[in-house]
């Protein structure tokens, strides 16, 4: 396998087939916390996208010199560090954001993603390796963040990427304003869980067409060997 293939098959990984929150349906406290919008799930994926791109190569690089006994405790104060640093910078650059997101940034230590990936993969793999495992992975929350944020959005609120000042800076945005007001449940807890069970039903969905398909695909390339044995 080719480097280029490596690394599609492993944001493929991430983004898709072993997505953290579709698939292994970790890290659901976030999840169904904060993605009210589109603006507040793309800040918080930015953030857990890049302390698992972080912490995965740092303990990649270390992983020699830490003793197998205290591996668990060594990774959180890692990833503790990272989630301080990255806290301090969105209270100084994007502080309506950090508002917004309130107690879900410091939060992200206890993801149970980013502690899994380090303890499956980061602590058994090389550096690089690590890197593109924590950006796919990072990447695959991060999407589905977005994507959970902005349905919830248009659909509790009329709105498409309101507030990305927040992120941006500037006047206030309202966005695409697509209708004055929405169904009101879908930015409750329970549309929360609506959002997410409709995501994960739709993938499963995909994924039993994709696997049919290629079934298919695989009974019509034999059908022709088959006839010229028999002849």
């Amino acid at each position: 396998m080719s480097a280029d293939n490596g690394i599609l098959q492993t944001l493929r990984t991430g983004l898709w087939d072993d997505n953290p929150g579709l698939v292994q349906l970790l890290g659901l406290c976030p999840l169904l916390a904060v993605t009210t919008s589109f603006v507040n799930g793309l800040g918080l994926g930015i953030a857990t996208l890049a302390v698992m791109a972080l912490s995965n190569t740092l303990i990649s690089a270390t992983r020699r010199w830490i003793r197998r006994e205290i591996r668990i405790p060594m990774y959180v104060l890692i990833i503790a560090s990272l989630v301080t640093c990255i806290e301090l910078l969105f209270k100084a650059w994007f502080p309506d954001l950090d508002r917004s997101l309130g107690i879900f940034i410091p939060l992200i230590v206890t993801n149970c993603t980013i502690v899994a990936r380090a303890e499956v993969f980061a602590s058994r793999n090389p550096v690089a390796a690590s890197l593109a495992d924590g950006v796919a992975m990072g990447a695959g929350f991060a999407a589905l963040l977005c994507a959970v944020g902005l349905f919830r959005e248009f659909v509790g609120q009329g709105t498409l990427f309101a507030r990305l000042d927040m992120l941006l800076g500037g006047e206030p945005m309202p966005g695409i304003v697509l209708a004055d007001g929405g169904f009101l449940l879908a930015i409750l807890p329970p549309g929360a869980f609506l959002s997410l069970a409709l995501a994960v039903a739709a993938k499963n969905y995909l994924d039993l067409r994709r696997r049919r398909s290629d079934q298919a695909d695989l009974r019509h390339s034999e059908r022709p060997r088959s006839r010229e044995d028999g002849a």
